[in-house]
């Protein structure tokens, strides 16, 4: 992933896109990253894709132990909507 570091917080706020889990509008930092560099793994299998994404996302966003199975969902569904 590249890690360009943000020169300003607005810099640092446009890496940061909203969304859907379990029904409420989150951010999450690095998303566009994140989806890029697990599309170019190359895998088939969602839920080992679901996996990638979310061991990803906990890089550069807190993401609650009881809600990691909502998270890699709303992430696969990001990711199979930007195919």
């Amino acid at each position: 992933m590249g890690q360009e570091k943000p020169c300003c917080p607005e810099s640092a706020a446009r890496k940061v896109k909203k969304l859907n889990v379990g029904g409420f509008q989150v951010g999450i930092a690095h998303l566009d990253e994140i989806i890029e560099e697990v599309k170019n793994l190359g895998l088939r299998d969602s839920g080992e894709i679901g996996k990638q994404l979310l061991k990803r996302a906990k890089i550069y966003n807190y993401i609650p132990p009881g809600a990691e199975g909502e998270y890699a969902e709303a992430l696969l569904k990001e990711y199979l909507k930007r195919r």
